[in-house]
């Protein structure tokens, strides 16, 4: 029997620059498990390219205008917080030129799951990979964004983080192959507020994904064994 093909990763882009959009449809298509199944200048087109074209993961320019009429910048902070909600199964990766620290950060409590800058060219390069790694539920920030959100970060890491990001944190531990569905089911939340507090656990303890955020909670004694629920899983981690 032959085996079944690879499950693709479908991409859509927002950029209002045609030769960016080019460059990234250029390294994505050489990649066999990643398709670029839309791409958009303007806001809002978005709505109607994701009601009727399912996305994995949205590459999302901070600065597009809102339509061709509007050229006001497109609500960012707001679009993502509701496509999320909407989409609970689609990441955002946001591609940026600006390199504020309360832009980043701010976008990132939003929802993204990743922040690159546009001038990061080792990051662009490897962008594959990147959106290989926030479609598995894994973060990603160019080195400059993760300087930036890191700032001013002092004192215990324990005392940073929430009792939910705890409490999904040690869930993670206990069930590896929960998925994010499983996640929200044992946890009564959306999907979507799974992989917020994922995402800003592991900015916090300045790491990329499941396994390393348990790794470095159970380092800093934030999570225990003795503190994991009892509860079973026998769905495969997504």
């Amino acid at each position: 029997m032959n085996a079944e093909p690879a499950k693709k990763i479908r991409v859509a882009i927002l950029d209002d620059h045609q030769p960016i959009i080019d460059g990234y449809v250029y390294r994505l298509g050489q990649v066999e498990n990643i398709e670029v199944v839309a791409t958009m200048h303007f806001g809002e087109e978005l709505e109607p390219t994701l009601k009727n074209t399912p996305v994995d993961v949205l590459l999302l320019d901070i600065g597009v205008p809102t339509s061709s009429t509007n050229r006001n910048p497109y609500p960012v902070h707001f679009a993502i917080s509701s496509l999320l909600q909407r989409y609970a199964d689609m990441t955002i990766l946001i591609i940026s030129m600006y390199a504020q620290r309360a832009m980043i950060r701010s976008v990132m409590e939003s929802g993204a799951s990743g922040y690159i800058l546009k001038d990061d060219q080792s990051a662009i390069k490897d962008l594959p990979s990147i959106i290989q790694t926030v479609d598995s539920g894994g973060i990603y920030l160019s080195a400059t964004a993760a300087k930036e959100i890191y700032k001013r970060r002092t004192g215990q890491l324990e005392k940073k983080l929430t009792p939910r990001q705890i409490e999904v944190l040690s869930l993670c531990a206990a069930y590896p192959d929960a998925t994010t569905a499983d996640l929200a089911h044992t946890m009564n939340i959306a999907n979507s507020t799974v992989r917020n507090l994922l995402s800003s656990a592991y900015i916090k303890l300045k790491v990329r994904n499941r396994a390393a955020a348990i790794a470095k909670a159970r380092t800093l004694n934030i999570i225990k064994p003795e503190d994991l629920p009892p509860i079973t899983y026998s769905s495969k981690n997504s």
